[in-house]
């Protein structure tokens, strides 16, 4: 039985972001898989590396359980919108606390090489936008998703990773969205 953790990154809970991560759990559950829910805005953190890598900061409680999901996991899903081309600054900080050496990576020695500790898992980016997806593919070349797909979860490990772009969300339908949030749920249901 697959384990798979869903990780929104949306800060508010009535956003679209958070029907999409609801639709893929429910298409999981639906395939029998072990599914956990964490919803970065309802963590305990505080998002600033403060001293970088120069000096460890301890992790929160919720850090630590975040950090044993990710391990547990053998998909991760993570869920965002797109802002100024990137993720929500709450992300990028949860990234950067819980992502750290000795956990998700370490590097080697008087090299520039790291070796990778996340090997195995696959994910699925699904992301929010307020343009359409070709739109943010062709003219922007996908700045979001290709930080967290190469920059982030290739560098952990996670080789395997496929990307659903949802766009435009502003002024879109109803229809628009449930057309969506019935795709996310087949998505679940199928697992890579």
């Amino acid at each position: 039985m697959k384990n798979i953790l869903i990780i929104n990154g949306h800060p508010d809970k009535e956003s679209f972001c958070f029907a999409l991560a609801n639709a893929y759990q429910k298409g999981a559950i639906h395939s029998s898989a072990n599914v956990e829910m964490l919803n970065i805005r309802d963590l305990n953190f505080n998002p600033n590396l403060e001293f970088g890598y120069r000096k460890r900061t301890e992790l929160e409680p919720d850090l630590l359980n975040a950090q044993k999901k990710l391990k547990w996991a053998h998909h991760i899903v993570w869920v965002y919108p797109v802002w100024w081309s990137s993720f929500p600054a709450i992300m990028k900080g949860f990234l950067d606390r819980v992502l750290l050496p000795g956990f998700a990576f370490q590097k080697r020695e008087n090299s520039l090489l790291s070796d990778s500790f996340l090997k195995g898992k696959t994910a699925r980016i699904i992301c929010t936008l307020d343009q359409p997806a070709w739109f943010y593919r062709l003219i922007y070349s996908r700045p979001s998703t290709n930080a967290l797909k190469r920059g982030t979860l290739h560098y952990i490990g996670v080789k395997k990773v496929r990307v659903t772009t949802i766009g435009p969300i502003r002024l879109s339908s109803d229809s628009f969205r449930e057309k969506w949030l019935k795709r996310v749920e087949l998505l679940g249901m199928k697992t890579i």
